[in-house]
């Protein structure tokens, strides 16, 4: 069994989790620096994450490191006084809440002769275990075997099994990671088909919502924010929320009406957290998409957190790759405080909402600042009212009633054979209407 199965053999088992706190730390990859953490709340969430994939953490322990080292990140004297803590404690599993290479991964498991795990792996591993629809699955296998491919430093045991009925495959001298790879590849080139046709599919279905007179609202957060809490008290509906890492994987979407009666679609995605292995964004990548296409995004933040603004910098690098630039993240982007009812009574009452930003402060579990949210909801999506002329033929009612309903009309002239109305309408529902109504 390789590195993401693994983990799930030894659910229920006995596990430690370390935290290597880097205080000067830069993301190489996006070549920025790196949101530095809290290093309790960062050790704190990296248990929640052990703890969702049912181990028993019986040890944690975070240190600070300068710098990583090559061959096992952190330095041989911590490594072996977590080796003897832990075998005194009979630790079955060790989580290291760092992305480790995979020389660094095997030394580690030599010198404390314990599996061990890297974050990258174990965000894998929950969000395999969450994945219920047939999209997610494939999202999450493609990303699983993305990782393991960059790992592929020996055998690994299920290719082994899988390979027994096939001999022919292997030439007489092709080695065993040669085999390894090739059959990764050969997957995961079936899994990006599959997953090309779901993007197909998904861009069918946005056309078609485009037809739809109803613009599209699309709730992002660091995992655990509250996004499908609040979902639910906006749509009235019963979509898993609890307080779990990852509860939501698969996206769904609900119509809601706004004041006036205006109606939107909303959409509940996957939640973000830091060091979110880039495997999972590329293979996120047709859910991700709902978001980028989204005409508004609601972020949702947990207030009560004490690594809020670290989590409110994480989850805006991510929108930054996904392609929203400065503009966007200030002017599409409404930041939604929520669990203000965790919040200290006093701290609750002297918290000041800036009222120049999009901002609000709700809990969506009592239900307070829902008004607020809504009203900002409603004047924000009508922000860019414009004075339109449109023609619409006088025996297309529908038509007619549709503009009077999602603008104010200014003017109307009707001549035999058309309706010439002047109308002020938000630059969305314009475009929304030409697609609907007066396209070839």
């Amino acid at each position: 069994m390789g590195e993401f199965g693994q983990v799930a053999a030894l659910s229920s088992g006995r596990a430690a989790v370390v935290y290597p706190h880097f205080p000067f730390a830069v993301d190489h990859e996006a070549e920025r620096t790196a949101v530095v953490r809290d290093p309790e709340a960062r050790l704190a969430e990296a248990i929640g994450l052990t703890a969702a994939i049912d181990l028993d953490v019986i040890y944690s322990h975070w240190m600070v490191l300068n710098k990583p080292r090559p061959a096992t990140l952190i330095g041989g004297g911590q490594v072996d006084e977590l080796g003897a803590a832990m075998a005194e404690l009979g630790v079955d599993v060790v989580i290291v809440d760092a992305r480790l290479t995979s020389v660094q991964q095997r030394n580690l498991e030599r010198q404390w002769s314990l599996k061990v795990i890297d974050r990258t792996a174990l965000i894998l591993e929950i969000f395999g275990a969450r994945a219920r629809t047939h999209e997610g699955r494939l999202q999450v296998e493609l990303a699983a075997l993305s990782f393991q491919r960059s790992r592929l430093v020996r055998s690994w045991t299920h290719l082994e099994r899988q390979r027994g009925g096939f001999g022919f495959l292997g030439g007489p001298g092709e080695s065993q990671l040669e085999i390894d790879r090739r059959l990764i590849d050969q997957r995961m080139v079936r899994l990006k088909r599959d997953l090309d046709q779901v993007r197909r599919t998904r861009g069918l279905h946005r056309d078609a919502r485009r037809r739809v007179p109803f613009p599209t609202v699309a709730l992002v957060g660091y995992t655990n924010a509250g996004k499908s809490t609040l979902f639910n008290r906006l749509t009235n509906s019963d979509v898993f929320a609890q307080d779990l890492l990852f509860a939501t994987l698969d996206p769904t979407m609900r119509q809601i009406s706004l004041d006036g009666g205006r109606k939107v679609i909303l959409s509940d995605t996957v939640g973000f957290i830091s060091d979110l292995p880039t495997q999972l964004v590329a293979a996120f990548r047709a859910t991700l998409e709902e978001v980028q296409n989204a005409d508004l995004v609601l972020h949702v933040r947990d207030i009560a957190h004490p690594d809020s603004d670290a989590q409110k910098a994480d989850v805006e690098n991510i929108l930054a790759d996904l392609g929203f630039d400065a503009d966007r993240l200030k002017t599409g982007v409404i930041e939604v405080w929520n669990k203000i009812d965790l919040l200290d009574p006093q701290v609750r009452a002297n918290m000041a909402v800036p009222s120049n930003q999009l901002m609000v402060a709700v809990s969506a579990v009592e239900g307070d600042g829902m008004e607020q949210l809504v009203s900002m909801l409603t004047g924000h999506l009508g922000r860019h009212n414009d004075l339109q002329s449109i023609s619409v033929p006088l025996q297309n009612g529908a038509a007619i009633a549709w503009l009077y309903g999602n603008g104010e009309v200014m003017t109307r002239r009707d001549d035999t054979h058309e309706a010439h109305i002047e109308i002020m309408i938000d630059s969305i529902d314009h475009n929304r209407f030409l697609a609907k109504f007066m396209a070839d």
